[in-house]
């Protein structure tokens, strides 16, 4: 292994174990439908509870940027692609799932249940 890829690995490491991960999520939706709005909500509150100043979400429309859609074979919407940090993972709805979605984002260890 090479010492810059060394050096990554354990800058990655490093960030992962401090919490401090910057996430990318990309938000794929059809326009304005009463889904899309809520697929929308759901995620900026999740994203705004547990991810506060770590996150990037791009809200993109598949009907004025099809193209978009289309590279990421986006075959349902609204669909959420977590970007980074790796692994690249997808939502398919609206996002209610909230427990779902914070144990796809690693936000929430796999069995634990939510005190509310």
């Amino acid at each position: 292994m090479a010492k810059a890829e060394k050096t990554n690995k354990a800058f990655e490491q490093a960030l992962k174990q401090s919490g401090k991960e910057k996430y990318l999520l990309r938000l794929y939706v059809a326009g304005t439908t009463p889904r899309s709005v809520a697929a929308v909500a759901n995620i900026k509150k999740i994203c705004e509870e547990h991810l506060q100043g770590r996150y990037d979400l791009e809200v993109i429309d598949i009907y004025q940027q099809p193209a978009l859609a289309k590279g990421e074979q986006i075959i349902a919407a609204p669909t959420l692609i977590k970007k980074l940090p790796l692994p690249l993972r997808r939502f398919i709805g609206d996002m209610a799932d909230r427990e779902r979605i914070l144990v796809g984002l690693d936000l929430r260890p796999k069995g634990l249940k939510s005190l509310k």
